[in-house]
């Protein structure tokens, strides 16, 4: 397969936003590189394809930023790139959840990587002998595709109801150790630091998500596969495009392509804003200015 998909993100303050979409859009469109760079004043979250060389030279000139110098990613191969275009986007959160108290940038919450995640899976409980509850932050139609049999599904519409579901539920944490995932670590991250601003105790994220978890541990005690915001559609445990006879259709208003994990709504001027969507795309490719003073770049 010649191209690889990329993904990545890192919670730091960011302050020169135009500036810097600039810059990311010009390096971007200079390796032919597509897929979509959200940039917000608590960090950047991307997911890119492109050839090898292309990716690496990207990374290398975007860790030259000390600010990005640790950024980790993840990878997975397909004969094609899943997205249409280049996007660089100006968000309010590289994630919404619309809860301004959590400052992801201002320190992470304790993660527990993949191999020791399927250790306490193993073993049906933490190293100290406490109850392990995992808890899915992924959109029901995500979690249709694959997830944890075992885990919390709240069955979100959007990211941005699971502080209500968790307040809902409560009881259900006490006493155990929680861990929190998602695809790529970015919304597990900031739910894992609600729930601790919230007093739950013990609580955990998937350090790098399922992807990463698939990348080490080739998916064991995961059913199904994990669902992609582009044309691929979803990935098995082996980071492979799953078959279309393995998928599930896009849910309404979503459109294959555009990477809808950034959270809040991308729609412009022109187009009617559903606020309460997390995961619903821009309608719009035209660039123009979005509702909140946000842009957006295309390519």
């Amino acid at each position: 397969m010649s191209i690889v998909n990329l993904c990545a993100y890192k919670f730091v303050g960011l302050d020169d936003l135009p500036a810097l979409r600039e810059r990311v859009f010009e390096r971007c469109e200079a390796l032919a590189l597509k897929g979509t760079v959200l940039l917000a004043p608590e960090g950047i979250n991307l997911f890119l394809a492109g050839s090898r060389d292309a990716l690496d030279a990207f990374m290398a000139w975007l860790r030259e930023d000390p600010r990005f110098a640790d950024i980790e990613t993840k990878e997975s191969p397909s004969d094609t790139a899943p997205f249409g275009r280049l996007r660089v986007r100006l968000k309010k959160e590289i994630i919404t959840l619309r809860a301004p108290a959590i400052r992801p940038e201002a320190g992470r919450a304790p993660a527990v990587d993949a191999a020791t995640l399927k250790r306490w899976l193993d073993q049906g409980h933490d190293d100290d002998g406490r109850e392990l509850l995992l808890l899915d932050t992924r959109n029901d139609y995500e979690t249709d595709v694959g997830k944890f049999p075992q885990a919390v599904d709240y069955r979100l519409p959007q990211f941005t109801a699971l502080p209500a579901a968790i307040a809902a539920d409560r009881a259900r944490y006490e006493g155990k150790t929680v861990v929190s995932y998602c695809t790529g670590g970015i919304r597990c991250e900031k739910a894992a630091l609600h729930m601790r601003d919230a007093g739950i105790e013990n609580v955990f994220q998937l350090d790098g998500g399922v992807l990463k978890y698939f990348e080490e541990t080739g998916g064991a005690h995961w059913e199904g596969g994990c669902f992609v915001f582009d044309n691929r559609g979803a990935v098995g445990p082996d980071l492979l495009p799953l078959p279309a006879r393995h998928q599930l259709p896009l849910p309404a208003g979503e459109r294959a392509g555009v990477r809808g994990q950034s959270g809040d709504d991308l729609a412009t001027k022109s187009v009617p804003l559903n606020i309460s969507a997390s995961t619903r795309p821009s309608s719009d490719p035209s660039g123009h200015l979005l509702p909140d003073g946000e842009k957006e770049k295309d390519a």
